[in-house]
């Protein structure tokens, strides 16, 4: 190679590209010598300092390091974590990275029957407006100081009247604020776990769970979960088996099947977990979707927050713009979250915790959650129908929330259909991006309140018989 036609700090470049090269080819690997500075620049026709700067270069970034005397050498380095890289490789076209950037970077025409939020105009946007117009007027300290890391005081004694509502006793003092459910999950994954930890989650689970462990380098294990919670046999023998630290769930509706924990199940999984001292997060991010007088069982309520970890949110109901989570727990985990909120993000983010307080705190709030409740009622009733016209039948009927967990006709291929659809400008989410054991090839989930318009329906219907001549 002759890089005499280039400019100076285009020989540089082109000498690192080279090196980097040779290291992802695994022609130069961990803890090899690279070539003399004198060896490298005859062989690529530059001069000896343009070696020698973009060996130092590499240097810097990490990639090759310098022991004087005796040369440069290959970094024995674990590579850097990559999300691009971190989901399940089979349906990779269409893992949970995938579905997320779609759903998020689309057009705002596009179809989003496989996003996991509501319409905007399902949500509440006057009590928004309002609340925004209240936290304009604030003082200045709510405008322009930090919060507390614990988070605004009067929306932790909020979250622990409805807390209690459901049965789970909560002080204010056992409640922090996150910048969301996802963020909590992180910040308790700092807190419990380690690089290597073995983590229990439900196969089928929300998507993300799996992207952010392999974030944390956590060891995943599956367990089937069933119409009534974790299949406990299953449970059972993998707990043994595996030891995990931590387990992730939904109790109240489960994400993606729509299923709700039995108490029979909750209070064998508590016995299991302490058995094997095994820590809970209980993920109840769909609580206002709850329909009926009588609350799902909860396993913190059960528990008392010993070993039972809840988190929620309001990004569902109120406003994914204003994220704002929580994390109730015993005091000796709240006070380590503290801490390592201080060191991640320092504190929290008070206006939108303000904002967040009016709006649950406006008188209009639960007749917006009675109204929410019963369209989605009558959306998951008329998708359920329409999509069963197209021999896309719910292996649940979901008693509330908003998902549909579906079989596909004839073990059709949902990333394939998935692949089909986003040519249509429609973004659905296959079941293999929800599995960990890919066990989930021809089920895919649909958002209800997400997928009423008849152009989904059509695309479905085209795309299914394209497979099945095919």
């Amino acid at each position: 190679m002759d890089l005499t036609t280039e400019q100076p700090a285009g020989k540089v470049e082109m000498v690192m590209a080279t090196i980097r090269q040779r290291i992802a080819g695994r022609s130069l690997t961990p803890g090899a010598k690279l070539p003399s500075v004198r060896s490298l620049s005859a062989t690529l026709s530059v001069s000896t300092s343009t070696v020698v700067d973009a060996y130092e270069r590499l240097v810097a970034e990490g990639a090759i390091s310098s022991r004087p005397g005796s040369g440069f050498y290959v970094a024995n380095q674990a590579a850097a974590f990559s999300p691009a890289e971190a989901g399940p490789k089979l349906d990779r076209a269409v893992d949970p990275f995938w579905i997320s950037r779609q759903s998020l970077e689309s057009r705002e025409d596009s179809l989003k029957p496989g996003c996991g939020w509501l319409p905007p105009d399902w949500l509440p946007e006057d009590a928004m407006r309002r609340a925004l117009r209240g936290v304009a007027r604030a003082d200045a300290t709510s405008l322009a100081d930090y919060g507390t890391p614990l988070g605004l005081l009067p929306l932790r004694r909020l979250i622990s009247r409805r807390m209690a509502e459901r049965g789970m006793e909560a002080s204010p003092e056992q409640i922090i604020l996150a910048g969301s459910g996802t963020q909590a999950i992180d910040l308790l994954c700092r807190l419990l776990i380690e690089p290597g930890d073995t983590v229990l989650v439900d196969d089928p689970c929300y998507f993300n769970f799996h992207a952010l462990l392999r974030a944390h380098r956590a060891k995943i294990v599956g367990v089937p979960y069933t119409a009534n919670g974790p299949d406990l046999a299953a449970f059972a023998a993998t707990v043994s088996a595996h030891r995990p630290r931590l387990y992730i769930t939904n109790s109240a509706i489960h994400n993606p099947t729509g299923a709700v924990l039995s108490p029979v199940t909750a209070h064998r999984v508590l016995k299991i977990a302490e058995e094997f001292d095994l820590t809970i997060i209980e993920d109840d991010i769909f609580a206002d979707f709850e329909t009926g007088s009588v609350a799902a069982p909860r396993l913190a309520a059960f528990d008392g927050l010993d070993r039972v970890i809840h988190i929620g949110s309001f990004s569902k109901t109120l406003s994914a713009a204003a994220r704002c989570g929580f994390i109730a727990a015993r005091p000796d985990w709240i006070e380590g979250l503290t801490d390592l909120k201080i060191a991640t993000s320092f504190a929290s983010a008070r206006l939108t915790e303000e904002m967040v307080h009016a709006a649950l705190s406006d008188g209009g709030y639960r007749k917006h959650l009675d109204l929410l409740r019963a369209r989605l009622a009558k959306a998951m009733a008329e998708v359920s129908g329409r999509l069963s016209d197209l021999g896309i039948e719910p292996v649940i009927r979901p008693q509330s929330g908003m998902f549909l967990w579906c079989r596909l006709p004839g073990e059709a291929d949902a990333a394939a259909l998935a692949q089909a659809c986003i040519g249509q400008n429609i973004v659905l989410a296959p079941g293999n991006a929800f599995s960990l054991s890919q066990s989930a090839k021809s089920f895919m989930r649909f958002n209800v309140s997400q997928t009423l318009d008849g152009r989904i329906f059509e695309a479905l219907k085209g795309a299914l018989k394209r497979q099945v001549s095919a």
